[in-house]
């Protein structure tokens, strides 16, 4: 292995590491890529080429999301970057293999459509990791890519990848024909230079609609800042707790709030029995403080456990009592008001290997080695219960997305879809300290905000939480580590973008095309002249 093609792949990982949030050089996205299709072409050893984009991705993923290791195991941070770059690796292993089948445009497109199976295929199993969605690269830069409220993330994603191709095959017929500058310029360059300026002209002229003021409400957002290590879990403090977060709460609502939003996990650190939720003294002391303001609503996080009956479907990551009564724990959001009927809403995409132990149906003996991150180990329950938190008497439907949640697109996409008109992001952060773990997360919310075209309220635990109005607009972040509250006014909003409508098209049309290219692949294995594209690009 030669030291430059070493080189090349060091070149394209730091690229990778420096174009993602929250480093200030976006566009060298648009380049990150274009050592990776050179190797792709020189490098004719498998193994070599293996670890040459093995080598570019781990630097990527160990440069953007190292924090990830900040657990009680460390070593769980150093499988985690090791395994996703070595999944992001195998598309252009199947790229490589499409290079001895398909002319040079087809074998381009033919990564496009693996690289986009692969991402959807990443939001959809239980080792689901979409942190590093190529078409997060823009979420600092939410005025360059209004137009995913049509296609979501992944028309990013096939803008940064058309945009490195169309960059390498400038660059290559430049080289090819021995072009001066001028000539590269004019009969190359501009190219690519198009292909990544036109989405960003396109953006200019695509805003979301005016807010009804008629729909206009106040919400108050609350980050109380309980360190998650040494202070969120200890036992029998639940009610100091509460009380810290009710004296902040008591400091900016009045008569016209209708929604206090709370963090994650913000009630019950050692978890409630649902059926019992009315009697604890956390939710007492929350109706006594309601009685003040009976017009306004508290969503908060909790950690909660339900009993299953004998005749309720059998789940499998359910907890066995020694009377063999089945139960599940839940990371959920809770809707309180003065009735005595709470929503609940339960957490679906959990994070593997802290709230999920991957596939554990079938590898029953992993679930003692789920992380303890505080609170109940072990998987979490993803029993159904309530879609959204509802109001009807003011119309307004809430998502209440639970942390890691709000990185997936189609699933913040298709609660939108069943109703919600308003979002509500409630996290903990403070587990990855102050890296950039936090910061990414909440820079990912400008991405859903402008996908659905809908206001968001984000409480976390420690930061950084904030407003993102319907165009990715970040409204008063507060300080991390950081006891804050604030007062906003937002918008329940009605309209549904194409992309809630419609979903992922983009996505659905590659996996489609993938299984078209494999069964291809499967078919040129015997017939006699497909095979050996590669020697002619």
């Amino acid at each position: 292995m030669k030291l430059r093609s070493i080189i090349l792949s060091i070149i394209s990982g730091l690229l990778l590491w420096l174009s993602w949030p929250t480093m200030p050089f976006t566009p060298l996205i648009f380049i990150a890529l274009t050592p990776l299709f050179y190797l792709t072409e020189k490098i004719r050893h498998r193994g070599a080429y293996f670890g040459l984009i093995f080598l570019s991705f781990l630097i990527w993923n160990v440069g953007s999301t190292w924090w990830v290791g900040n657990t009680p195991v460390p070593a769980s941070g150093v499988f985690a970057n090791s395994f996703n770059a070595f999944l992001m690796t195998i598309p252009w292993l199947m790229y490589k293999n499409s290079r001895k089948r398909l002319p040079a445009t087809g074998s381009f497109l033919a990564l496009i459509v693996y690289w986009l199976t692969f991402e959807y295929i990443h939001q959809t199993w239980e080792l689901s990791w979409p942190w590093l969605v190529l078409g997060n690269a823009f979420a600092m830069r939410p005025g360059w890519i209004q137009w995913y409220e049509f296609t979501g993330a992944s028309g990013g994603t096939v803008w940064v990848l058309l945009t490195n191709i169309f960059f390498y095959a400038a660059w290559k017929q430049a080289r090819m024909f021995d072009y001066s500058l001028r000539e590269t310029i004019v009969k190359t360059a501009w190219k690519p230079l198009l292909m990544a300026v036109a989405p960003l002209l396109l953006s200019q002229f695509i805003h979301p609609a005016p807010d009804d003021p008629a729909k206009k409400f106040e919400v108050v957002v609350v980050q109380p800042n309980v360190d998650p290590y040494d202070e969120k879990f200890a036992g029998g403090n639940s009610m100091d707790q509460v009380n810290k977060l009710l004296r902040l709460t008591a400091a900016k609502t009045d008569s016209n709030t209708r929604y206090i939003v709370w963090p994650e996990t913000a009630l019950f650190p050692q978890a409630a029995w649902e059926t019992q939720l009315n009697y604890t003294p956390e939710i007492q002391a929350i109706r006594e403080f309601l009685h003040k303001f009976p017009k306004a609503k508290i969503i908060s996080g909790a950690l909660t456990m339900r009993q299953y009956a004998a005749d309720d479907p059998e789940a499998v990551t359910a907890r066995v009592m020694n009377d063999g009564t089945r139960w599940d724990a839940f990371n959920s959001a809770l809707q309180i008001d003065t009735s005595t009927a709470i929503q609940v809403y339960h957490k679906y995409e959990l994070v593997p290997g802290v709230e999920l132990i991957p596939y554990v149906r079938y590898l029953s003996f992993m679930q003692s080695l789920a992380l303890d991150m505080g609170g109940i180990t072990g998987s979490y329950g993803r029993a159904p219960a309530r879609e959204l938190l509802t109001n009807p008497v003011d119309n307004i439907n809430i998502f209440p997305t639970i942390c890691y949640e709000s990185v997936f697109s189609n699933y913040v996409a298709a609660h939108t879809r069943a109703g919600a008109n308003f979002l509500v992001i409630i996290t903990n952060d403070g587990w990855w300290g102050d890296t950039e773990g936090h910061r990414q997360h909440m820079r990912y919310a400008s991405i859903r905000a402008i996908e659905t075209r809908r206001w968001i309220a984000r409480s976390a635990n420690t930061g950084v939480s904030a407003v993102i109005d319907p165009a990715g607009n970040i409204d008063q972040p507060q300080p991390y580590w950081k006891e804050a509250v604030f007062k906003a006014t937002v918008t329940s909003r009605e309209d549904y973008t194409f992309y809630v409508k419609y979903g992922d098209l983009i996505s659905r049309g590659a996996i489609l095309f993938c299984i078209l290219l494999l069964v291809h692949a499967i078919f040129s294995r015997f017939i006699p002249g497909i095979k050996n594209a590669e020697n002619n690009q």
